[in-house]
Formats: C-alpha cells, sequence, structure tokens
C-alpha cells in the first residue's frame, strides 16, 4: 500500500512537466528514507536533470538505504545527460520502484542493470496511470506511429457540414477557443484535401499557450491539390507538409511556396515518418472521409467531440463517419474513460477509442 502512496506523489510530479518535456517522456521521483520523504523531482525538459536526479540531489546523504519511487524505469544509458542508474547506484539507495517501463531500446533495461548490482527492483505499481501520462512517447517507441486524437464539431445527429458543405460554425466560440487547447497539445494538426480546399484553414494555435515549437500544419490526400496563394495553410506562419500518395503537377507549386511535399503510400507510412520527425501527438481535424479512413484503419486512438445542439439532417449531409461503417452494433468501437464538459449549450465530449476484438 505504501508503493502506491508514494508513486501516487511520483505520478503527481510528474504531471507539471505536461507539455515541457518533448521529445523525453515526463517523469516524477520521491525517495523515501525511513518512512519520510527526503527529496522529490520531476524532469523539467531535454537537456535538464532527470526525475531520479533531481530528487537524489535534494535528499542528499538521505539517500543511502533509501526508497527510490519514480514513475519511468530509470534509463541506464547515455542521452544528454548521464544515466541515472549510475547516479542512484552512487548516490546508496537500495531499493528502485518504478511505473512503466522505458520503452526507447536505447535507453531500457535500468531495472535489470540494478538488480543486477544487487538493488531491490519492484516494477509497474500503477503502470496504467504511469502510461496515460506519456501516451505519445509510449506509442512512438512501442508502435512506432503517433497518438492520434481526433477532433469534430458535430450537430446532434453526427453531421460535420450540411448537404451543401457548410459547417462554420457549428459549435460556438467557447468550443472553438478550448480546441486550440487540444492543438497546443499536439505535434501535428491533420486535414485532409477537401478540408484544405472547402475550409481554408489556418492549423494555427491562437488561444492558448504554446510550450516549444508550433504544431505542424500536415494534409493527407491522395494528389497535391490545386495551389491558390490565398491558401492560409502556405503562408509561412509555421511550418506546412503535404504527404500525398500520388505525384502530379501542382506538387512544384506547393514546394515553391516553401512547403514539404512528402509521398507515401498510404496512412500508416505517413504516420511511420511523422514519428520520426518527432510528432509523436497529431490532432486530426479532417472531414468525414479522413475520420471514416482512421477508424476503419483502427488508427484513432481518442475522440473529442463538441456537440452542437442543432439538427442538421440529410442523407447527403456530412457525417462524421463517412465511410462503410460497421455492420452490427457488437462491432462498433466505443469511447471509454469518458469526460464530458459543458462550453455553453455546447457539450464536449472526450474519451479513449477502443475497437472491438476481430
Amino acid at each position: 500500500m505504501n508503493d502506491e502512496i508514494y508513486m501516487r506523489q511520483a505520478l503527481a510530479l510528474a504531471a507539471n512537466g505536461a507539455g515541457r518535456t518533448h521529445p523525453n517522456p515526463t517523469v516524477g521521483a520521491v525517495i523515501v528514507s525511513e518512512g519520510v520523504v527526503a527529496g522529490e523531482g520531476w524532469h523539467r525538459g531535454p537537456g535538464r536533470p532527470h526525475a531520479e536526479i533531481e530528487a537524489i540531489n535534494k535528499a542528499g546523504d538521505r539517500c543511502k538505504g533509501a526508497t527510490l519511487y519514480v514513475t519511468l524505469e530509470p534509463c541506464a544509458a547515455t542521452g544528454r545527460t548521464p544515466p541515472c542508474t549510475l547516479g542512484i547506484l552512487k548516490a546508496g539507495i537500495t531499493r528502485v520502484v518504478y511505473a512503466s517501463s522505458d520503452p526507447n531500446p536505447k535507453m531500457s533495461g535500468g531495472g535489470i542493470w540494478l538488480a543486477d548490482r544487487g538493488i531491490s527492483v519492484t516494477a509497474n505499481i500503477l503502470e496504467t496511470e504511469a502510461d496515460a501520462l506519456n501516451r505519445p512517447f509510449l506509442y512512438a517507441h512501442r508502435l512506432g506511429r503517433p497518438y492520434v486524437i481526433a477532433k469534430a464539431a458535430v450537430s446532434l445527429d453526427g453531421k460535420l457540414a450540411t448537404r451543401r458543405m457548410h459547417s462554420q460554425w457549428i459549435s460556438n466560440e467557447i468550443s472553438r477557443k478550448h480546441s486550440h487547447v487540444l492543438r497546443a497539445e499536439c505535434h501535428a494538426l491533420l486535414v485532409g484535401s477537401g478540408t484544405l480546399n472547402m475550409d481554408n484553414p489556418s492549423l494555427t494555435v491562437r488561444h492558448a499557450p504554446l510550450e516549444g515549437r508550433p504544431p505542424l500544419r500536415v494534409m493527407f490526400g491522395s494528389h497535391a491539390p490545386a495551389f491558390r496563394p490565398d491558401y492560409n495553410f502556405a503562408d509561412g506562419e509555421v511550418p506546412a507538409r503535404l504527404y500525398v500518395c500520388h505525384d502530379n503537377r501542382h506538387i512544384s507549386d506547393w514546394q515553391h511556396a516553401g512547403v514539404d511535399v512528402v509521398r507515401v503510400d498510404g496512412i500508416v507510412p505517413m504516420l511511420r515518418h511523422l514519428v520520426v520527425d518527432h510528432r509523436w501527438q497529431i490532432l486530426l481535424e479532417g472531414g468525414g472521409g479522413l475520420h471514416a479512413a482512421f477508424l476503419e484503419a483502427r488508427l484513432t486512438d481518442e475522440m473529442v467531440l463538441y456537440q452542437a445542439p442543432i439538427l442538421i439532417g440529410g442523407s447527403d449531409a456530412v457525417g462524421l463517419w463517412q465511410g462503410t461503417g460497421v455492420n452490427r452494433a457488437d462491432e462498433a468501437p466505443r469511447l471509454v474513460d469518458v469526460r464530458r464538459q459543458m462550453f455553453g449549450e455546447d457539450q464536449m465530449i472526450r474519451g479513449r477509442v477502443v475497437y472491438p476484438e476481430v
């Protein structure tokens, strides 16, 4: 029981680094000596001391014979900073308790390294809670793709736009401002060619503080659309990239406008390319076709819907899932860990997407 109590303290410390540590994980650490907290730490950003070392520095001589609680397995290799395992050994800590196993092959193995040197190691205490703090980091290293959050403003009957493709604005101003908080948490903002052409989105963060570099503007489509000088996507305010499955004559126009163009064979290769670029959490803001493609490929990991109290109707209106959908209700993806919040008369519904076993 004490292990969980102190690990929860470490998790609370780790949360202080949310949004500040990319591409490193958020990590918190607590050192307990003779039943008393002797030192605390959390990772504050790349190149800064890791949480374990910050806690060790605060605890000083009280580390001898103490227990270290840390939300991620201590690293065992040199990166921008020395390995934490060596610091733990030198400090005289005799027991280490960690939550998540480190998925980074360059840094993992710290638990085994410490155990081989006589330190007692307990793994995976509150692992689920710790994993939730670092989903983009874990997805990048375990699955080789980003964590995908799908965002949409929908009517009560699940429409993104009318039959005449009109969608501005379904949600209210409060919802739209909150969506910029989502953008600020992500490393890339993704739309399809239809949304780019119809809505001419800016895809920038305007109503929320931004830590680090701005999200990359991304469009995914079969071909590069015809270039227009009025596209906000290509105004140079933030980096932009087209992912296209086929070459065409419009590519050079986009490149001359300063937009990166990358040829890929589908959605999964695009996601792998984004991971290499350290774009580990992306916000999917496309239309019904792109949402359908991600859902049917089981690539949407979380969904945020701003549901407005209006009815659009019509079989030709744009639905959230424009693809084939499911045949039976028990085949439908479900949202779990659902949170709801009212923004004026709009209701935000947010949850992780769970797909039924095939």
